[in-house]
């Protein structure tokens, strides 16, 4: 079966293959955007900001919800959370935020959430090597477009999904993508809503897969 990714709006992505995994929810409305029509077996949240943390929005009986730091298997899913921070002086602005690592069919997530600062070692080595990256880059709560494009170069992704940045109808104060696309050297894919994936077909050389809603 084929693995699949879609964007919710924000940092709102499903990933699918026989099981749903949700990352960060969010309600749509709070933010003026469509809320998404999915419901997930397992739900990650890096931190609990409502933009980010709408677990009803896509729960079902049986969904599990991961928002603390460690390692488990969910489902038969392997899920890393790792401490990082949602501003640049560990937390005493906006809290601490939870990287999420995770491997379905060979393929390894790496989901920033709201990262604020750029990782130092010890993170990045807990990180270690992903196939596909999903990154902040609107800056005001997040890496902006220079940090972004910094911790990219050093987690060194396969593929790197830009999100949490200025789309129609969003309503927070971030920054389109332009800026952090203006920085690239990679070849850009604009993919759509969605798009299907497996290892063997994962590119060679590095891309940015830009999602539409």
């Amino acid at each position: 079966m084929l693995l699949q990714i879609r964007w919710h709006g924000h940092a709102c992505f499903e990933i699918t293959n026989k099981l749903t995994i949700v990352t960060d929810p969010h309600d749509g409305s709070s933010i003026g955007i469509q809320k998404p029509m999915v419901e997930g077996d397992i739900i990650l949240v890096s931190h609990d900001h409502y933009d980010h943390n709408s677990v009803k929005t896509v729960k079902k009986d049986d969904s599990v919800v991961v928002k603390d730091v460690g390692k488990r298997v969910v489902k038969g899913v392997p899920i890393e959370g790792i401490l990082s921070y949602h501003d640049e002086v560990h937390g005493k602005k906006r809290g601490e935020n939870i990287i999420f690592k995770f491997t379905i069919d060979d393929i390894t997530f790496c989901h920033l959430g709201d990262l604020g600062h750029e990782p130092d070692e010890e993170i990045l080595k807990k990180i270690g090597e992903v196939d596909v990256l999903f990154i902040p880059v609107g800056g005001t709560f997040t890496l902006d477009a220079d940090g972004a494009w910094r911790t990219m170069q050093n987690i060194k992704p396969g593929i790197t999904v830009p999100m949490h940045y200025k789309i129609p109808g969003l309503s927070l104060p971030i920054s389109d993508l332009d800026p952090f696309l203006a920085k690239n050297r990679f070849k850009v894919l604009y993919v759509g809503n969605e798009i299907d994936i497996e290892k063997e077909e994962l590119p060679k050389e590095r891309e940015i897969w830009v999602f539409t809603l």
